[in-house]
């Protein structure tokens, strides 16, 4: 199954220093996750400082590069780029805030630059709406002077002006597994030309479940094709799908598990049903510029959101269930200061990228540390401090310790000394709970409306024999015969 992949195994291990602009990386034979002999690993000169100048990348990308700002090249770029430039197979191991948009990006517009336009040459799949806008947003900023377009394919919007894009012709198609394989089945897109594909944190699309979808998705595209493939983790089916679309890879991973030096953590031991009024007081007692809270489902975060807004806190919740114009309001909401609290689950955060965010709230702890340092990672950036709350409870202990480990040291405890911890827990926890559904009204016989809260009529009888020689009834009524004893059946529960 192997004999692809040569049995050595090396990896680049790249750490960044913000504020030299320096990287580093070492050579070793074995990689945390990942099986020996999987992969091969080709290492370059160690290089104290590099320029983007180096790459030597198209004069009209190059320029798109001097206008965003960029200098020097983060530990995946400077990796990653020269060998996706060479036609290489990449595997990238890093999490956002990497600079991996950049890591494809760059090469994909350099590589576009030459050939035909007009039919996608490119396809990027991403796991979440926000990321497919943030990496569709990077490649217009990067290459606003190549002429090259670029669409976003997701659901949640309406499909046409999709459809209307791809007749105009692109050359880039950043989407989501879902409302990509609508478009493939409606034959609204030809991905016969495409020469790169970009599988895009691929360990969230396992957790969401796309896996099948991307195995369906790889068989509309040319076997002839460059591949990149970027994960944070390597779970078991990251590493079946990597060995079945990676060809003799290059393989560069990027170290994320160590916090910013610029993040201050600090643990709030409290019982559950008290988080919600220990945040309350946290947020009022603390001076806070925008906020970014998550939590562990986003029927939670909808709830947790609603609570903040009564208790006159400018904030919104950004989770699944909601429409694509209204996760985008939140999200222009939050970054422009309208909202000063953003509630969020972990897999919708994908693809925020707000800078100005003081303090990282966790209502409820990550289930991993890896995702513990992610989150707080929104914070403390561009040189800023930053603070990186968690509420704990009893239950949480032992991931508690998994953090501290990663991050080689203990966190701080900390309690309010205005805050009553002696309130007792309701006999039922109602603080999270579903609201009642509102009875429905249902059609009776003659299409009159039956009452809501009750039993709808039962329709006509009809009456067939059992090869028992019994007979049952496809109404609402039981039926009996004499020689058995009418059925018993619970009285039935009112509607809500």
């Amino acid at each position: 199954m192997l004999d692809r992949f040569p049995r050595s195994c090396y990896y680049v291990n790249a750490s960044y220093n913000k504020i030299s602009c320096s990287w580093k990386k070492t050579k070793t034979n074995v990689s945390p996750g990942i099986t020996p002999g999987l992969f091969s690993f080709e290492t370059q000169k160690k290089r104290e400082f590099m320029d983007f100048k180096e790459f030597n990348l198209n004069e009209k990308v190059a320029a798109g590069v001097v206008a965003a700002g960029y200098t020097t090249p983060t530990p995946i770029q400077a990796q990653a780029i020269p060998s996706v430039m060479q036609g290489r197979d990449v595997m990238g191991l890093a999490q956002t805030g990497t600079g991996k948009t950049a890591a494809f990006a760059l090469p994909i517009l350099h590589r576009l630059m030459q050939g035909s336009h007009g039919h996608v040459r490119a396809l990027i799949v991403a796991p979440t709406r926000e990321l497919a806008e943030q990496i569709h947003v990077s490649i217009g900023e990067l290459g606003k002077q190549t002429r090259l377009k670029s669409v976003t394919i997701y659901g949640g919007v309406n499909v046409n002006p999709q459809i209307e894009k791809l007749k105009r012709g692109v050359e880039i198609v950043v989407a989501c597994p879902g409302r990509l394989l609508d478009h493939i089945n409606q034959k609204t897109i030809n991905l016969s030309h495409v020469e790169v594909l970009v599988l895009d944190e691929a360990d969230h699309m396992f957790d969401m479940g796309f896996l099948p979808d991307i195995r369906k998705i790889l068989g509309h595209l040319p076997r002839k094709r460059q591949t990149l493939l970027f994960s944070a983790t390597m779970p078991e089916e990251i590493r079946r799908l990597a060995h079945d679309v990676l060809t003799d890879p290059i393989t560069v991973q990027v170290s994320n598990t160590t916090a910013p030096v610029t993040v201050t953590h600090a643990l709030y031991p409290v019982g559950e049903h008290l988080k919600t009024p220990l945040l309350l007081n946290l947020l009022k007692h603390t001076d806070t510029e925008s906020v970014l809270i998550f939590t562990r489902t986003k029927h939670r975060a909808k709830r947790l959101g609603e609570q903040l807004e009564k208790a006159g806190y400018k904030a919104a919740s950004l989770q699944g269930n909601l429409s694509q114009n209204r996760r985008q309001a939140a999200l222009d909401g939050f970054r422009d200061g309208t909202f000063q609290v953003l509630v969020a689950t972990d897999i919708a955060a994908r693809g925020i990228d707000v800078s100005q965010i003081s303090h990282v709230i966790n209502y409820d702890i990550p289930n991993t540390s890896e995702a513990y340092v992610h989150r707080i990672g929104r914070t403390g950036r561009a040189a800023k401090s930053g603070d990186a709350f968690t509420l704990v409870t009893g239950e949480d202990t032992v991931m508690v310790r998994t953090i501290e480990r990663a991050l080689g040291s203990q966190l701080e405890r900390r309690t309010v000394p205005d805050f009553d911890y002696h309130v007792t827990a309701p006999k039922k926890d109602s603080e999270f709970a579903r609201p009642p559904r509102q009875p429905q009204q249902r059609r009776g016989e003659g299409g009159k409306k039956s009452v809501a809260l009750g039993r709808p009529p039962a329709p006509a009888s009809k009456t067939r024999p059992t090869s028992s020689g019994r007979s049952y009834q496809q109404s609402g009524k039981p039926a009996h015969t004499t020689n058995a004893p009418p059925p018993r059946f619970k009285q039935p529960r009112n509607a809500g």
